[in-house]
């Protein structure tokens, strides 16, 4: 989501137009394993051909900074009616889950990495890696290569 990494991003990578599928949310979380990103990635594999999955999340992410608490105020600060949070919420959504953050971005990457490889219809044969940028300099660093035998 980050919008320093529109451009950035393709070029750390060495990629023109085309030649990747770009998924973006905040965080690079996956929050469920049948929610739309996770749809979107199984499309990108298995309609789009896809051969590979990098997760790739960024040091600085506001992801870090999140609180689920501090976000039910700013809802009803915005009028969102406070019956309306405790009704999800009785439903079973939890916005500590849903708005979960993570401590350092290598930590979220590594959530969505296993979320993704563990995912009952992703084949096994696709690796999947993680990596870590730095929005200001384009460095990458590689969290997890997966190129399993």
């Amino acid at each position: 989501m980050d919008t320093r990494l529109v451009e950035l991003l393709p070029k750390a990578l060495g990629l023109k137009n085309g030649d990747a599928k770009f998924i973006k949310n905040a965080g690079a979380i996956l929050t469920q394993p049948f929610g739309s990103a996770m749809r979107s990635i199984l499309v990108a594999v298995y309609e789009l051909d896809a051969r590979e999955v990098i997760v790739i999340g960024h040091h600085g992410c506001g992801m870090t900074e999140i609180d689920a608490a501090a976000m039910k105020g700013k809802f009803t600060e915005h009028g969102i009616d406070p019956l309306a949070i405790e009704t999800l919420e009785n439903a079973g959504i939890r916005m500590e889950k849903f708005f979960r953050g993570f401590d350092r971005a290598e930590d979220g990457v590594m959530h969505s990495v296993k979320m993704i490889r563990n995912h009952p219809l992703f084949p096994k044969a696709i690796p999947v890696h993680g990596f870590v940028m730095d929005p200001e300099t384009g460095e990458i660093e590689v969290i997890v290569e997966d190129y399993r035998e």
